[in-house]
């Protein structure tokens, strides 16, 4: 079996894990959760750096701490995973959905016609599959309105903008290691910010937000949202090999790019994307009819994100949209992208696409 995203470890995980052990810290604190927070805050360049149970849960705590709460409207990216908006809900504020443009990734016009027509509070903007968005317009569109800007870079550890890190230009910036990504620690997530004081604020709420009593002291409410020192010992042994999972992912890329003549996501200029997942859409195929025909031959593949904007959920939200994710659902797919493939797997996949 071919799978979509496999996790691919890097040899020291068992090590660091039997460390944590011998420590008998398992729990949320201990050595290797410091040791990650420094190694992503060495590799971002950022400052501060709180691990998490996950990206959705680094997402809710930014919401909390910028001040979202009910009736509050939040401009999000429609082309997504829906644990990008989930914790808009969570907050009882009021998700507007924007859509794409040619970079797959939220379009800056339409988020400016979104501002002008309503009181938006914050931007949650998704680099989508790896690849940067348009971060420098959409952080200049956020600066000149007084408007928070968390960056969903869940998928895009790696990427990069004119030599600047994925999630590093708003006031907040998320990552996932959940079980399929570019680096796993089976779960997990990371919030990163320029504000200490907001990452402080971050864990005090993370861990149930207790106060600095010997009893249990509380004067707000709080969430179980740490990450396990176990946990973080597989995100440190992870780290060690980040770039070279980066090189490997973007090779893969290349190889789909020499077998097939479709239309691959694009990478905008000066923006160099970790290309977690090879992701395209078809000139005259059905990608449903190709992903059973993969599935006949166990090679796993998916279709690209269904708009927000089109769930059931959603359905009475406010959008800005122009049919260009909608089309992409409709003809895109995404390709096996995990990091231990080789060149004659590639091939291989190419060749039960181009013989249907």
């Amino acid at each position: 079996m071919i799978f979509l995203s496999p996790p691919h470890m890097s040899g020291n995980e068992q090590k660091y894990i039997d460390e944590v052990f011998k420590s008998n810290y398992i729990a949320p604190i201990g050595e290797f959760i410091n040791r990650f927070e420094d190694s992503i805050k060495e590799y971002t360049k950022t400052p501060n750096a709180l691990a998490l149970i996950n990206a959705t849960s680094a997402i809710h705590l930014a919401l909390r701490i910028l001040g979202i709460k009910q009736g509050d409207k939040v401009a999000v990216s429609t082309f997504t995973f829906i644990g990008s908006i989930s914790p808009v809900l969570y907050q009882n504020a009021e998700p507007i959905f924007i859509d794409s443009d040619e970079s797959w990734n939220m379009s800056p016009e339409l988020l400016k016609q979104a501002i002008k027509e309503n009181d938006i509070k914050a931007v949650i903007v998704t680099h989508l599959y790896g690849q940067m968005a348009k971060i420098e317009e959409i952080a200049e569109i956020c600066k000149e309105n007084n408007i928070y800007l968390i960056e969903d870079s869940a998928e895009s550890l790696g990427a990069s903008y004119k030599g600047k890190q994925s999630g590093t230009f708003g006031d907040f910036g998320v990552y996932s290691f959940n079980g399929n990504k570019i680096l796993t620690t089976s779960g997990g997530g990371m919030l990163v910010s320029e504000n200490k004081e907001w990452i402080d604020e971050a864990k005090f709420l993370s861990t149930q937000a207790k106060e600095p009593y010997a009893w249990y002291e509380h004067e707000t409410y709080g969430y179980n949202y740490r990450m396990s020192n176990v946990l973080a010992a597989i995100g440190v042994a992870q780290m060690e090999v980040l770039k070279d999972r980066v090189e490997k992912r973007r090779e893969i890329f290349e190889w789909y790019n020499e077998f097939l003549d479709e239309e691959f996501m694009p990478e905008i200029e000066q923006s160099y994307g970790n290309r977690w997942l090879t992701t395209l859409t078809f000139k005259n195929k059905d990608p449903f009819k190709i992903m059973e025909a993969l599935k006949e031959k166990e090679i796993e593949s998916r279709p690209l994100w269904k708009p927000m904007h089109l769930q059931p959920l959603f359905k009475n939200a406010k959008s800005y949209v122009d049919g260009f994710s909608e089309n992409l659902f409709k003809k895109g797919i995404c390709l096996p992208s995990g990091t231990t493939l080789t060149k004659e797997d590639v091939k291989m996949i190419c060749e039960v696409i181009n013989e249907n």
